[in-house]
């Protein structure tokens, strides 16, 4: 029998606090949190490893990133218990739980018809009231909701569109990773005057998300 929350606190103590996660609430929600129901049956036992793991295979495959990356991306997030919150891709609903510990609301988006499913039946059975998962394009966010104070993007991915950065409030973040493997960067965006500034938080790898791909251009 596999001892999860064993799983669980070595996953805290190991990757997340000596990664600089310094936010108790956030490592007292991966504590808490079992993110083996997040999984694929045949991963639970892996569920708790310092790895992206696959929720599904496809054309592009979807992941659940690393435990590590997305507790640094919540942290430099900053978000704050009255706050309103976009989850985009949140494939199975690991992340959208971890911000439903944080925030007041969570909207959370995603594209693939069975993830969807699989996210509404998991934070029902955790009984997370304050997330609504919605079924749409990634790249579209979810307008009807906005505009948020926080906007978390759930996979590398080559820009940011303006569609997301629209539902971004005056003085509110969008966090997301530009570009992929070891040329990722988690970047912080603050709205300030209608206009998104940037600053690069930490060098990250994490696996795209879909429809986000640049266009492709011509060369002669």
């Amino acid at each position: 029998m596999i001892d999860f929350a064993e799983l669980r606190r070595g996953m805290v103590d190991s990757q997340v606090r000596t990664n600089n996660v310094t936010d108790h609430r956030i490592v007292s929600a991966m504590l808490e949190i079992p993110r083996e129901r997040f999984v694929p049956a045949a991963l639970k036992s892996l569920a708790y490893i310092d790895d992206d793991l696959m929720l599904r295979p496809g054309a592009p495959p979807r992941y659940l990133i690393e435990p590590m990356i997305l507790a640094r991306l919540v942290q430099v997030a900053d978000v704050q218990e009255h706050e309103h919150v976009l989850d985009v891709g949140t494939g199975t609903g690991y992340s959208a739980a971890v911000l439903a510990r944080l925030a007041q609301q969570v909207v959370a988006v995603e594209e693939d018809a069975e993830l969807a499913a699989a996210a509404t039946a998991n934070l029902a059975a955790l009984g997370v009231a304050n997330v609504a998962v919605m079924q749409g394009p990634l790249k579209a966010g979810w307008p009807a909701e906005g505009p948020y104070d926080l906007v978390l993007v759930n996979g590398s991915v080559d820009s940011v569109p303006e569609s997301l950065f629209a539902q971004v409030k005056e003085g509110g973040r969008l966090i997301a990773v530009l570009g992929h493997g070891g040329a990722g960067r988690a970047c912080v965006f603050s709205k300030v005057g209608g206009v998104m500034g940037q600053r690069v938080a930490f060098n990250a790898a994490v696996p795209p998300l879909p429809g986000f791909e640049a266009a492709p251009s011509f060369t002669f």
